[in-house]
């Protein structure tokens, strides 16, 4: 009832926002929330604060639809050449750059004002990066092969103003979070640039799935083993036990299939497999809070 009360053109408006903050598609969302759900509960050594997994959690999802807004201000013009993006509502006019812009701003005021509100000096001292991180990532393409590792530390940022949220401090065992997790995102985000490379090559679009080349799938898998250890190390730092063992088994599994999936550099197999990364966090987290709780 509530829908035809409705008009068509203002159902058509709220979905074209919907797309472009990617609200239906929660894949990235996922990515950036589990390692975040990491730092937390291994900063509190156990269950966080009802407060900061809240605070995290919306932040996730507002810095996340954030970073879509600007990403794709950033790309209007070449998504209309790429074939996955080329029906985005900001390159079919159907959304205004101004709109993209001032929905990222918003969404970040109100993930900033969060960390102002109800955390303390050293998280909002951190907070200032995220902002940065978030809104050159999508530039990064035009200047360099390595975009994903720009991605990579603004999905990771999340991780340090975690930890400071929850402990007030800063340990080394955080930038081995940091670490892996930028080594996690260098690694599906290729797989994910596979789908789109020879799009990508023709319009000038730079990333590493074009960087590595045929080599593509081995460095991959260095990237992946590298997760791997240096998880194992989180591990041993944080004298964690069988249950998180149990976790990056689950993900070393994972990756393993994925490289299964891009044996061939098929896009909607090199997609799969960079959607099943949503899994691999999962296992990582899950054995980690089991463990922490048992």
């Amino acid at each position: 009832m509530l829908q035809n009360a409705v008009p068509a053109s203002v159902q058509q408006r709220l979905l074209d926002y919907a797309r472009l903050l990617r609200i239906n598609r929660p894949i990235g969302t996922l990515l950036l929330l589990w390692p975040t759900w990491w730092s937390l509960w291994l900063a509190a050594e156990g269950m966080p604060s009802i407060a900061n997994l809240v605070i995290f959690t919306l932040g996730v999802f507002f810095m996340r639809a954030a970073g879509c807004a600007i990403n794709d201000f950033a790309d209007r013009e070449w998504d209309r050449h790429v074939e996955r993006t080329r029906e985005r509502p900001l390159t079919t006019g159907r959304i205004q750059a101004w709109e993209a812009l001032a929905l990222f701003a918003g969404l970040a005021i109100v993930s900033f004002l969060m960390v102002v509100l109800f955390t303390n000096t050293l998280t909002l001292y951190l907070s200032f990066g995220g902002v940065v991180l978030a809104f050159i990532y999508p530039f990064m393409k035009r200047y360099t092969h390595l975009p994903q590792l720009f991605l990579g530390a603004a999905f990771s940022w999340a991780i340090p103003m975690a930890w400071a949220a929850e402990a007030g401090e800063l340990a080394r065992i955080t930038w081995l979070l940091f670490t892996a997790n930028v080594l996690w995102t260098v690694a599906y985000d290729t797989l994910y640039a596979m789908v789109d490379r020879d799009d990508d090559l023709q319009v000038g679009i730079k990333s590493t799935a074009i960087l590595f080349g045929e080599a593509d799938k081995a460095i991959i898998a260095v990237l992946q083993v590298l997760v791997i250890v240096v998880l194992v190390m989180v591990g041993r730092q944080a004298e964690l036990g069988t249950f998180y063992y149990l976790g990056l088994v689950g993900m070393a599994t994972l990756f393993v299939y994925h490289q299964y999936l891009a044996r061939d550099r098929a896009r909607a197999a090199c997609f799969k497999a960079f959607l099943n990364n949503n899994w691999a966090g999962f296992s990582v987290f899950a054995g980690l809070a089991l463990d922490l709780a048992l």
